[in-house]
């Protein structure tokens, strides 16, 4: 079994170049999905200032199973796919990006390891975004993460009738970043399924504004 699955995969890049962007976007993909398709994100929003970097999961895939199964069930994949971020990231910051004008933007799986890692990684993001998703684990897990988000945006969206994501994470999701003293937004759609609406492209737009500003 290979330790660091993710290690080695590629890192998409779109839009402006970090060291002249006003803000940048981390686009983390779904099950099964690609880099390149997250990139076309960047398609929503009428700005040229913006730099989009997509990370690419081994095989398509960033953990296993089920994000509500066991932590260890995933085991090393979510260890590996956690440790991608934080070299994604590392990589904005080094271009002299600070993290209070990063957005960390996930869907699916994507969106579950996204808020996972700013949970982890408690800290001033320019926002995190979870389209359909939630902080990854079994039924309970503890949530005791350390740190502030020092009132870091956090938006998760989801469909009531989302087959993947149970409305009860989300709530319990938006708990844990309210302890952390995130500024949060918690929207929930009636009769969708897993799906990205407008309403939440709209959320994520003045977001980007917000931040870039």
């Amino acid at each position: 079994m290979i330790d660091d699955p993710h290690g080695n995969q590629p890192l998409e890049r779109a839009g402006a170049d970090l060291e002249d962007a006003s803000a940048a976007m981390v686009l983390v993909h779904g099950r099964g999905a690609r880099a390149s398709g997250m990139l076309e994100f960047a398609n929503e929003f009428a700005r040229d200032d913006i730099a989009f970097l997509a990370p690419q999961a081994h095989r398509g895939t960033w953990y296993p199973n089920s994000f509500l199964a066991p932590i260890e069930d995933n085991q090393p994949h979510l260890d590996s796919a956690l440790a991608k971020l934080e070299d994604v990231l590392e990589t904005v910051e080094s271009a002299g990006m600070p993290l209070e004008r990063t957005i960390l933007l996930g869907f699916s799986q994507g969106g579950c390891l996204s808020t996972e890692y700013a949970a982890r990684n408690a800290d001033r993001y320019g926002g995190v975004v979870a389209l359909s998703g939630g902080l990854i684990g079994a039924e309970g897990t503890p949530r005791d993460y350390d740190g502030s988000m020092d009132g870091t945006p956090v938006f998760i969206g989801c469909g009531d009738q989302d087959p993947h994501i149970p409305v009860e994470r989300v709530d319990e999701s938006i708990r844990a970043f309210d302890e952390l003293e995130a500024e949060t937004e918690k929207r929930i759609y009636q009769g969708v399924g897993h799906t990205v609406l407008e309403d939440e492209l709209e959320y994520v737009r003045e977001l980007v504004d917000r931040v870039a500003e």
